[in-house]
């Protein structure tokens, strides 16, 4: 049994997902998304993965390296669009996605971190949103909304240090120290594994108390989703 969070890379770190999980993926678009655990995913071949995302993939990369592969049976997510993969297994009814608004996507993940059992808001009242969930009158009318968890969490950060502390960079922040907080087992890969105390107290984004395993990525690729140059 290990006494430490850092693990060796992410076949290491991953070595006990199994086909059936749930699985939250961090980061925005193709921003701080965590490259080298998707791809190990890829490599072991899960399959019936619950996949918990904003997009899942975009531009035929992130997550979309596992619709390819057929290894995501269900997908909840906030925007699809910029993903033909997730599009064309929508069509063919090969995939169950449920849509969140990104708000109450938001929310729904950070209610099951903190332990809080359910909230009401106005998103998606009067719309198919709404269907089958309880409603109230506040202000406005508002609809019940569920924590959303999973079995596991992968994300990504810039820096990390062995106790698990976290710090994200710029908008790769998004989405993934909520994910940390609400799955059973976070797992983190890290452009830089600092030592420990280098992450001053205040720049911590993410205590270690939310993270299970770390490991220092390699091969970064950082994909930019759409370029835009500026006129010379």
């Amino acid at each position: 049994m290990t006494t430490t969070k850092v693990f060796a890379n992410a076949a290491a770190a991953l070595h006990d997902l199994r086909d059936g999980i749930s699985l939250m993926s961090g980061g925005f678009g193709l921003c701080g998304i965590p490259e080298n655990s998707i791809k190990e995913i890829r490599r072991q071949g899960i399959k019936n993965i619950h996949a918990i995302s904003n997009n899942i993939g975009n531009s035929g990369r992130g997550l979309a390296w596992l619709l390819k592969e057929k290894q995501i049976s269900a997908a909840t997510c906030s925007y699809v669009g910029g993903n033909p993969d997730l599009e064309e297994q929508m069509l063919a009814a090969e995939i169950d996605v449920t849509l969140v608004p990104q708000g109450t996507f938001s929310e729904r993940i950070r209610a099951a971190g903190m332990g809080i059992r359910g909230f009401y808001t106005p998103a998606g009242y009067g719309t198919l949103v709404a269907e089958g969930k309880e409603e109230r009158e506040f202000d406005r009318p508002c609809i019940l909304e569920l924590p959303l968890e999973a079995d596991f969490a992968i994300i990504k950060a810039e820096k990390g240090d062995p106790f698990g502390n976290l710090w994200f960079k710029e908008t790769a922040r998004n989405f993934s120290p909520l994910m940390a907080m609400a799955a059973k087992v976070s797992i983190v890969e890290v452009e830089q594994l600092v030592e420990l105390g280098d992450i001053l107290p205040e720049d911590v984004h993410l205590p270690g108390v939310f993270v299970q395993r770390i490991f220092a990525g390699v091969d970064y690729e950082n994909t930019i989703e759409i370029p835009v140059f500026a006129d010379e």
